[in-house]
């Protein structure tokens, strides 16, 4: 917690040297009482700052810095275009910053919930002599082919922490589209699926 103007008054009046002229000093409405005053109020003033600094260190609550730490790990990018709300932005960051990469159905499930989706996803396989009837027929190509399954429409609510500019509801899936592509493999291709 930070100190108060109070504080910081009561520490440099304790500074003073003793003596019965600095006590006639120490006396409210002096003019090195107001001189004192003036001091602990900037001291104050700094120290809240500071407080308020290692907030905005924290890339998932950053207001003031925001602009900072998007320049620091290249946002906007591509993928991520420009990102409309605050908290499109926050997801944005935390993401780029959290990333490590992966291959796993896992490591994308993650990386689009990260980026506020809900998928799943199918990998398909190619027809042979021992598959089942039923199966579809694909051929070799098919093994690094792999679709991501998503809602037709992913709406973003506007939140308590969202600041009054902003819409009450977002929605679409170009971001989702452009990461998934962005972290895939090189030697597969991926589709997208919606709705149904």
């Amino acid at each position: 917690m930070p100190r108060t103007e109070t504080d910081y008054k009561m520490q440099l009046q304790a500074l003073l040297p003793p003596g019965r002229l600095w006590d006639a000093l120490r006396e409210s409405d002096s003019v090195a009482d107001d001189l004192l005053a003036a001091l602990a109020e900037e001291f104050a003033r700094v120290d809240w700052r500071v407080d308020d600094l290692f907030d905005e260190a924290d890339p998932r609550a950053t207001i003031e810095m925001l602009a900072e730490w998007e320049a620091w790990v290249g946002l906007p990018d591509t993928c991520t275009g420009d990102l409309d709300t605050l908290q499109e932005r926050h997801e944005a960051l935390v993401q780029q910053l959290t990333s490590v990469g992966g291959q796993s159905r896992a490591y994308f499930i993650e990386l689009a919930a990260k980026l506020g989706y809900t998928i799943t996803i199918d990998e398909f396989r190619p027809f042979i002599c021992e598959s089942p009837c039923e199966d579809p027929i694909y051929d070799t190509d098919w093994w690094f082919t792999w679709r991501v399954n998503a809602p037709e429409t992913t709406i973003r609510e506007f939140t308590c922490e969202s600041p009054c500019e902003e819409p009450l509801r977002s929605w679409g899936n170009k971001l989702l589209e452009c990461a998934i592509k962005a972290h895939a493999p090189g030697h597969t291709n991926v589709l997208f699926g919606y709705g149904g």
